[in-house]
């Protein structure tokens, strides 16, 4: 199948969208790279990214699995010149094919540094039975949301 990928540049404490809706929702999506890197990579950093299937209201350090909103995250992170550690988990059984919200925290406590992505997302033909239940999981998890 197709791969797309996305790369971009989020400043800490913003949310960026990555629009993939159609018109017919026929094409399914699941992310297959994850990629992510500091911009300044000689500063202290900690930095929590994450990819939702819906929009969030909160940008925050917190991971929980249990959200079904959750498609990935990564961390990474150096305080105080060691290496504190890095991790990138992605929910790969997951189909979606809406748009998805990255988001980005830097949490290290000196100036918010900003993180550089990079996505690849394999493109799925989605029959009309997988249209529809892709499409009723995100209006589902958008009404859960508010």
């Amino acid at each position: 199948m197709p791969i797309k990928s996305f790369r971009g540049l989020i400043k800490s404490g913003t949310q960026d969208i990555i629009l993939l809706h159609t018109n017919d929702g026929s094409t399914g999506y699941r992310i297959v790279k994850f990629q992510t890197m500091p911009k300044d990579s000689t500063a202290d950093y900690e930095l929590t990214t994450k990819i939702y299937t819906v929009s969030q209201s909160t940008i925050d350090e917190d991971v929980d699995f249990s959200d079904q909103t959750l498609l990935g995250t990564s961390f990474i992170g150096i305080i105080g010149g060691a290496y504190a550690g890095q991790k990138t988990i992605i929910h790969d059984n997951m189909v979606f094919n809406q748009d998805i919200y990255l988001t980005s925290i830097d949490i290290s406590g000196g100036a918010a540094q900003d993180t550089n992505y990079y996505i690849e997302l394999e493109q799925i033909k989605l029959d009309l039975t997988e249209n529809t239940v892709a499409t009723l999981k995100d209006i589902r998890n958008i009404e859960s949301q508010s």
